[in-house]
């Protein structure tokens, strides 16, 4: 199917300028540009794995991490440890264990956001009514149980380097900015790619109350840009990928254009040094969502297979 294929209820849906992907894969579609990910993608990506190594691209995730005003830290409770034992507990045959429950909000960390994140209007992405969101039963449309795995070309776009250090906090990055990063990499875009953005945001304000406050990052248009590519999946060393304040009417913009009205998952709160140390560009990236049912977002360590 294309692009401007009808939906099946009677009409294509409008998500808001221009046509998007609604509608693309079919009526019914949760997946959205992970479809993009075939297996001429997945060989690609493979076929760049020449060294045997891998790379973690996920932050430190614990009680300890910093998180944005309006999400609770992660919070461990140990079921068994050493202390019960101390106190008695019976090791039969000298046998001891220690458990823990953690409970988090998913957004936490490195995540990857789920098709209905953000909508506009009484809609998520592809048509699906955001009524199918319930506080007792979570996202029955379009949730992180609908993200398939990813296993794809990753393609790093080193920002600090064309900058020349960490870009200050609200540096917009627009389209040219993306086609002239593409260029200094050598990478001719493909659908189906993963494409990451290094800012240096995550490496300067780790600590910083800032982090969650102003954040450089690409624009609306740089978005489209991207969503024209086919770009399968986009993500960056901040929390929210898109440049803040967005000086528009819509706090987040680029998770309306990518999210809503091209499907494109966003991966928020990535590591990047470690792989622009080494210079690739190009690797294999492999995420595997967890299939958290009703949920918005899944945490995941994105790796780099090299």
């Amino acid at each position: 199917m294309n692009g401007n294929e009808s939906r099946a209820d009677g009409g294509r849906a409008d998500p808001g300028q221009g046509d998007g992907n609604w509608g693309r894969w079919g009526a019914d579609d949760e997946t959205g540009a992970l479809n993009l990910i075939g297996p001429e993608a997945i060989l690609a990506g493979a076929a760049l794995v020449t060294e045997g190594r891998t790379i973690s691209l996920a932050q430190p995730l614990g009680p300890a991490s910093p998180m944005p005003p309006h999400r609770s830290a992660p919070r461990r409770f140990m079921d068994r440890d050493g202390g019960d034992y101390a106190a008695g507990a019976r090791a039969p045959g000298g046998f001891k264990f220690a458990e823990d429950t953690v409970v988090l909000s998913t957004h936490s960390g490195t995540h990857i956001d789920a098709l209905s994140h953000t909508w506009s209007g009484d809609t998520l992405y592809n048509g699906h009514p955001a009524a199918s969101l319930r506080s007792t039963r979570g996202a029955q449309r379009c949730g992180a149980d609908k993200l398939r795995p990813v296993a794809t070309r990753g393609v790093l776009l080193d920002l600090v380097e064309g900058y020349g250090g960490p870009l200050p906090p609200g540096t917009p990055v627009g389209p040219s900015d993306l086609e002239a990063a593409y260029a200094r990499a050598g990478v001719t875009p493909m659908p189906g790619d993963a494409l990451l953005l290094r800012t240096g945001w995550w490496e300067v304000q780790a600590d910083e109350p800032a982090y969650y406050e102003t954040e450089p990052g690409p624009t609306p248009e740089a978005a489209r840009w991207l969503a024209e590519l086919d770009v399968a999946l986009v993500g960056a060393d901040n929390y929210a990928v898109e440049v803040q304040p967005a000086g528009t009417p819509s706090m987040f913009p680029v998770h309306l254009e990518l999210l809503h009205r091209n499907g494109i998952p966003l991966l928020e709160n990535l590591s990047l040094l470690e792989l622009a140390r080494t210079g690739r560009a190009t690797f294999q990236l492999v995420v595997a969502p967890l299939p958290l049912a009703g949920s918005t977002a899944s945490p995941v360590t994105p790796l780099a297979v090299l």
